[in-house]
């Protein structure tokens, strides 16, 4: 297949790094100032040399092959005021990286249309949308391989989760809040300083921190897969989590580690891990078992390279 030039936006960073490993080249809308969502090749991750910044005054006069969209305004709004009208007849994929909000059953995705492919990053969300008409395509993350890192000699949980706070119970703030009341678990990610937390760290500094804690501990009750969680497996870190959404489908309870809907019992199990690290290691060891079959970087790139192949054809 030959390489394709892929404009897109940096709306999630770190699941951006990883889609950049596929072998082609992209460009990341870029305004002036670099707010949110038009950053380009920005902050501390480490880009590789086909990741470019693609400002918004000359995107007209680019060519691209395929235009990859990651949130409704880009879809809806920045396609008709940026792009020229040849560059809005390109293929087009719009990655969903949640499931619905409003009903999480009834609400039909805003792309309702056939010469869009539509790529889900759970079954989980792909089952719950309304699709309508839009052809739909599910390819989980792939995350890289960092090795097993996992040592686990601090007593304590860590939860990875940016804006905690701002994004509330959806995220589980509340479920977070009172287990870190009963036991000691830290808080890492974008804005969780605000709440006492550790603040944010750069996605390669991330493995050295975590490998140190004895838990990941994820009170999520409604998004998609995070990214944090998976990377985290892939350490070898045993995962305590709520039982909803995509997780029973990924954590085996009581073998990679322990999911429930009931918050008591799952601080029990967190208790559990701190007394006994055996179990702990013993758990973690599964869960990267698990993510190395399930998650790995080389089946993700093959799954989009595959798409790609499909759209651009």
């Amino acid at each position: 297949m030959r390489r394709l030039k892929i404009l897109t936006w940096l709306t999630h960073g770190s699941y951006m790094y990883y889609l950049s490993q596929v072998p082609h080249d992209f460009y990341l809308m870029m305004k002036p100032g670099r707010p949110p969502g038009y950053g380009g090749r920005t902050g501390t991750l480490r880009w590789g040399d086909n990741v470019f910044d693609q400002p918004l005054a000359s995107v007209q006069e680019a060519e691209f092959d395929c235009i990859l969209f990651q949130d409704d305004h880009q879809f809806a709004e920045d396609q008709h005021r940026w792009l020229s009208a040849a560059q809005r007849a390109l293929p087009k994929i719009y990655i969903e990286h949640d499931p619905p909000r409003i009903h999480p059953t009834d609400t039909r995705h805003p792309v309702d249309d056939p010469g869009v492919l539509l790529v889900h990053v759970t079954p989980f969300n792909a089952l719950m949308w309304d699709n309508g008409k839009t052809p739909v395509r599910v390819i989980e993350h792939g995350v890289v391989d960092p090795g097993h890192r996992w040592q686990g000699e601090l007593a304590r949980g860590i939860t990875v989760i940016n804006h905690l706070e701002q994004r509330g119970r959806r995220l589980g703030a509340d479920i977070f809040a009172q287990a870190r009341e009963q036991l000691p678990i830290d808080l890492l990610g974008m804005g969780s300083e605000e709440v006492g937390g550790l603040g944010e760290l750069p996605l390669h500094e991330m493995p050295a921190l975590c490998a140190r804690y004895r838990f990941f501990f994820h009170p999520v009750r409604y998004t998609s897969l995070g990214l944090g969680l998976i990377e985290a497996m892939m350490l070898g870190m045993p995962i305590v989590a709520l039982a909803t959404t995509e997780m029973p489908n990924v954590i085996e309870n009581g073998v990679s580690g322990y999911i429930d809907t009931a918050p008591e019992r799952l601080l029990e199990r967190m208790r559990e891990l701190l007394r006994h690290h055996r179990i702990a290691a013993q758990l973690g060891a599964c869960a990267r078992l698990r993510a190395l079959e399930r998650y790995s970087i080389a089946r993700f790139v093959n799954d989009w390279d595959a798409a790609l192949a499909e759209v651009c054809a």
